[in-house]
């Protein structure tokens, strides 16, 4: 084997120079001078921005109401209180997530309960959640992992039947549709994350779009200390008045990360477009590499591709330590894989919290033993692509049992 095949994990050349990331952030001029435009103004926190930035962004996914908050993880804590769920409540969702979509319920002092996910999408199972369901279900949260929607017409079917409530943690999937709907118009909630590594980022942010108005006042209420007008808005009319009707928080996004992300979000549709082709390229190169599986798609979705997650085979390698090896042999290759998620119940807080061993949802557990997260972002060029297709080909190759 010559220096160029070798694994660069045993000394071999590396497929890159430098480390290619899982994902990153994208910010174009236009982006700087709209942050800088801010900077210079009267408001840089809870301004003219934050309205036009919700707006357009509820326009953007068909909703009639959002309301934007510092965190994803801030918005859904929002939604939690806007469904009124608390000490003795349930929520079941997927344990194949961050851990923010369970601590929401946490909290708010209700308690996650989990439901294992289906082996195609790793999404919820809604067969699963009516196994989990009892008279403390208040609410679903299923989520739209790697970008992939959940089975949202089971699950509001469900929902229906037992009236509960869905908040959809859409994390991932700002863009995705679902049988031709928008993400973001068909659950009572949805939470949309702009971190930087997603879709468009307001540096850190999250926002939460719905139909229903009493959940659009309660979320505005939350995010702002519970007090029941804003300053902007009490400066305007010379009012100095207010109260705390609530216990909310202090989770308002500013306004430098609102233009942020309204200067981003004219560049949303280019940046799907994007992640689809890169996703695609993916899909032809590796569809018959032994050893994985790739990301499954169902014929009524168009995710949105926040992740691509393939699942190594570790019994069709031969690879000593299966799947960690095949992600320490990507990294040493300069390719930045992660993995997406540990399961939440198998988190030491969970454990010792709610006595979880391990076992009790193989189907997520058995998928995280072979997750790995390839990079994927919209400002990849080509050849960072044909560079994660040619450290695979390298990888895989090496450990291939044949």
């Amino acid at each position: 084997m010559n220096q160029s095949e070798r694994l660069a994990l045993y000394g071999g050349k590396p497929v890159r120079a430098k480390l290619l990331p899982y994902g990153r952030q994208a910010i174009a001029e236009e982006d700087i001078q709209a942050v800088v435009n801010v900077l210079r103004s009267d408001w840089l926190t809870t301004g003219p921005n934050i309205e036009e930035f919700e707006n357009a962004v509820a326009a953007r996914v068909d909703a009639q109401y959002a309301v934007a908050f510092s965190s994803g993880t801030a918005a859904l804590h929002g939604a939690v209180f806007a469904a009124n769920l608390g000490a003795g409540d349930e929520a079941i969702t997927s344990p194949l997530t961050f851990a923010a979509t369970a601590n929401c319920l946490l909290y708010q002092g209700a308690t996650p309960v989990f439901a294992d996910v289906c082996a195609d999408t790793l999404t919820i199972d809604p067969n699963e959640i009516l196994k989990r369901l009892t008279p403390r279900t208040k609410a679903l949260l299923p989520v739209d992992y790697a970008g992939h929607p959940a089975d949202l017409d089971a699950i509001q079917e469900i929902a229906r039947a037992k009236n509960l409530i869905v908040i959809e943690d859409a994390a991932h999937a700002l863009g995705a549709t679902y049988h031709g709907k928008k993400v973001g118009s068909i659950a009572d909630m949805t939470m949309f994350s702009f971190h930087p590594v997603k879709h468009i980022t307001t540096g850190e942010g999250g926002i939460i779009t719905t139909n229903r108005a009493a959940y659009y006042e309660r979320l505005k209420l939350f995010r702002s200390h519970g007090i029941n007008s804003d300053a902007r808005k009490r400066n305007e009319t010379g009012n100095w008045f207010y109260e705390m009707i609530a216990l909310g928080y202090n989770y308002r996004l500013t306004d430098i990360g609102a233009v942020l992300g309204l200067s981003q979000l004219k560049r949303l549709d280019a940046n799907l477009a994007r992640r689809r082709e890169i996703a695609a390229h993916y899909t032809r190169a590796f569809s018959g590499m032994d050893g994985i599986v790739v990301p499954h798609v169902r014929d009524h979705v168009e995710p949105a591709w926040h992740l691509y997650p393939i699942q190594v085979k570790s019994a069709k390698l031969k690879a000593p330590s299966g799947r960690a090896e095949i992600f320490k042999a990507l990294r040493a290759e300069n390719i930045g894989v992660n993995v997406h998620y540990i399961p939440v119940h198998l988190h030491p807080y969970y454990r010792e919290r709610f006595g979880y061993r391990g076992g009790e949802y193989p189907i997520a557990e058995r998928a995280y033993e072979g997750l790995i997260s390839l990079p994927m972002f919209h400002a990849m060029t080509d050849q960072d692509v044909r560079d994660v297709v040619r450290a695979m080909e390298k990888v895989m190759g090496a450990y291939a049992t044949a």
